[in-house]
This record gives structure tokens, C-alpha cells and sequence, in this order.
């Protein structure tokens, strides 16, 4: 880099520095940090995967190791105890490294290990959040959201300025919580369409977010072993729910045997004409969510079943995966047809009804009671340690 102003060194003017670190402070440090850590990863057989640019895996033999990488944050899992040793040793020749021990906490999510698994849960950050929105002493509610009144746009006093800024740091905040908060999935969505012109209303709907939160701090996601290897999803859609502009929100839940692994709740690009549509748009995004999980389960050599199981509440949708006539209201989603069609025709996917009582990805799509807010945290394996 050239020498910076006040700091040239005399009589050496075209005279350049020479960087030994490039980490901090530079736009291109973490490019070049990732480049270095790879180069050197993949020289120890590591090989980077395909579906996830920040994982890298190792296998030989019996020994499997897995490392992901965020920036300088490394997360190793590792098959043998003597391999993981033996990797960092050769790390350390080139990095400087300090190993943490077991996995406790990482990007502001806490790891516990239970009986038959870990709950990954966010009681620090959440607490972080609630002090710094001044709500830690906050009257406590059962639901993240009302189910009585639908959000818009133009419902409530715009906020001033400095009230904007803090709604946006707020909401930008809890986003992060949606990691190892499923449940909040929808509210989060649906606050976030507001942040161009925030009012009070929305203001209201976000401290009844952090209310819900309050009284939920505990809670986290448990994963535990299991011998199932089906890779299924829900996948749900609340058809014109937008008061705005009437478009449909779709949300689905992945789960590798009974852990939940993926989830979405995001409100659809285009406008449905009908029910049928809306579900197989929703029906799409799943697919495509599933495809990526098997990809990554593949690349890492996990057995898995071969058929993927998406289970749908709509019959129009279900059956039209199946059935290769287009109908009038069905002509505008057929780049969506065509893409699940042919998972189906190749028989590796296959899409099942299920009740909307049963449905899982229900509480991604809408608002729900308090009783139902229960049943689905239950079905999503969200516990309170």
C-alpha cells in the first residue's frame, strides 16, 4: 500500500508498505484471510464444500473431520480426539490459535449438552437485546403475535427520526435470533416489511415480540441422535395474507430424521391467483431447500434416504405434482410445475397431504393462539432448560 499521508518517509517518497497481516481494517482482509486458511486447509486434505462455502470436510479411513469456519471463528467436529490434536499442531505452525475446549458458545448462540443431545438456545443475546430496547423488566406475553389484526403499511402514526433508527436496530437485531428461534420466524418477517416507514403500530407489534421473548429466554432448539435418516419438509402457505398487496407469505420446515435443520417463512415475490398457486410456490422454495440439504449430505458422505418427503395441506397442490394437465389457474407457476414435477417423475421426491390441523409449517405462514404457539414449538423441538 502507498505510505499514508503525514507518515512518507523522507527522500523515499515511491517507497511502498509491505503488508505481513492483511485481517483488519482492509475491504479485502476477509477475502484474504479465507484464501490463506484455505490454501492451507486443502494442503492437509481437507477438501471445501460445494453447498457451503465456509465448511470444509476431511475423511480418510475412520477418520472424519469436519470444520466451519466464520471469519476467525472455527467450530471442529471430529471423529477421533487424536486427529483433532494432530490438526491443530499443524494449524498452529502457520496461524496463531488458541484452542476453547468443547463447544460452548459460538457467534452468540450457547451450546448445552442434555442427556440425548444439545439445545442451542440464545439467552445472552436475547437478554443483550431486551436491555439495550429497555424492556429487561417487561410485562411478559404468551404470544409473539396478535392473531385479531393483520399489520399494513398504513396503520399508525409514522415514527420521528430517532424512534425509526431504533425500530431498525431492533428488528435488525432479533433477526439473528430467528437462528435458534423458529417460532419467532413469522413476526420477524412480518416486522421487517416496515422498516422503510415504521409507525407506532409496528413499534407495538415488535415489543410484543420482545414481551414474548422475555418470557422465553430459556428456550432453545434441541438436536439429538437419531437412527432415522429421511430427509422431510412441511411446507405451508397463507394465501393474499399481505393487507397491502396481497401477496401470499410461504414457509417451510426441513428435518433430517426429527431434527429441524432449515426453516423459512418469507413472504412470495408475485401476486397468487389462487390458493393452489401460492401452496405450490411455497411447494417450490421447499424443493428447492430440500435438494440443497441432500446435496450437502451427500458431499459429506451422511447416509440418508434417497426419496425426500414433503408433506402439503393443499389437495389441489399435492395432486398437481402428480398430474401433468395444466388448468387455467394454474398457467402462471409453470416453471414451478415443471421443477417439482421432475423430482417426482424421477421418484426423488414425494409429496403427501396432510391435515392442516397437522401442519407443521403452519406458524410460518400466519399469526397464531396461544395454544397453538404450544403445539408448534413442541413440533419444532424447542425446549425450556
Amino acid at each position: 500500500m502507498i505510505q499514508p499521508p503525514g507518515y512518507e518517509v523522507k527522500d523515499k517518497y515511491h517507497y511502498v508498505c509491505k503488508l505481513d497481516k492483511a485481517l483488519y481494517g482492509l475491504k479485502q482482509a476477509p477475502r484474504a484471510w479465507y484464501s490463506r486458511l484455505s490454501v492451507k486447509l486443502q494442503r492437509l486434505g481437507f477438501r471445501p464444500s460445494k453447498a457451503d462455502t465456509s465448511l470444509f470436510f476431511y475423511r480418510k479411513g475412520r477418520i472424519t473431520i469436519f470444520m466451519l469456519v466464520y471469519v476467525d471463528d472455527i467450530i471442529v467436529a471430529s471423529s477421533s480426539q487424536d486427529a483433532t490434536k494432530a490438526l491443530l499442531e499443524d494449524l498452529r505452525r502457520d496461524f496463531a490459535l488458541k484452542d476453547l475446549g468443547d463447544l460452548h458458545y459460538f457467534l452468540g448462540i450457547e451450546v448445552k449438552r442434555v442427556k440425548d443431545g444439545i439445545v442451542l438456545s440464545q439467552e445472552k443475546y436475547v437478554s443483550d437485546v431486551l436491555k439495550r430496547a429497555g424492556m429487561m423488566n417487561c410485562k411478559v406475553s404468551n404470544m409473539p403475535l396478535s392473531t385479531s389484526e393483520k399489520l399494513s403499511k398504513e396503520e399508525g402514526e409514522p415514527l420521528s427520526a430517532e424512534d425509526s433508527t431504533n425500530y431498525r436496530s431492533v428488528v435488525g437485531a432479533l433477526q439473528y435470533v430467528t437462528l435458534t428461534r423458529p417460532d419467532i420466524s413469522f413476526p420477524i418477517n412480518k416486522v421487517c416489511q416496515f422498516l422503510h416507514a415504521p409507525t407506532f403500530a409496528h413499534w407495538t407489534a415488535v415489543k410484543r415480540i420482545l414481551r414474548y421473548l422475555r418470557g422465553t429466554m430459556s428456550t432453545g432448539l434441541k438436536v439429538t441422535r437419531n437412527k432415522s435418516t429421511l430427509v422431510s419438509a412441511f411446507s405451508d402457505a397463507d394465501w393474499a395474507g399481505c393487507p397491502d398487496d396481497r401477496r401470499s407469505t410461504g414457509g417451510f420446515a426441513v428435518f433430517f430424521g426429527p431434527n429441524l435443520i432449515s426453516w423459512s417463512a418469507r413472504k412470495q415475490a408475485t401476486v397468487s391467483r389462487s390458493s393452489t398457486e401460492a401452496e405450490y410456490k411455497a411447494l417450490a422454495n421447499a424443493t428447492a431447500e430440500l435438494i440443497w440439504v441432500q446435496t450437502l449430505l451427500n458431499e459429506l458422505h451422511v447416509n440418508h434416504s434417497l426419496v425426500a418427503r414433503l408433506w402439503c395441506d393443499n389437495i389441489g397442490a399435492t395432486y398437481l405434482s402428480a398430474n401433468p394437465v395444466f388448468h387455467a389457474r394454474t398457467k402462471y407457476i409453470e416453471v414451478d410445475y415443471h421443477f417439482v414435477r421432475e423430482r417426482v417423475a424421477k421418484k426423488l421426491l414425494d409429496i403427501r397431504f396432510i391435515p392442516t390441523n397437522d401442519q407443521v409449517a403452519d406458524g410460518f405462514t400466519k399469526a397464531l393462539s396461544w395454544r397453538k404457539v404450544e403445539e408448534f414449538k413442541n413440533n419444532l423441538n424447542l425446549v425450556k432448560l
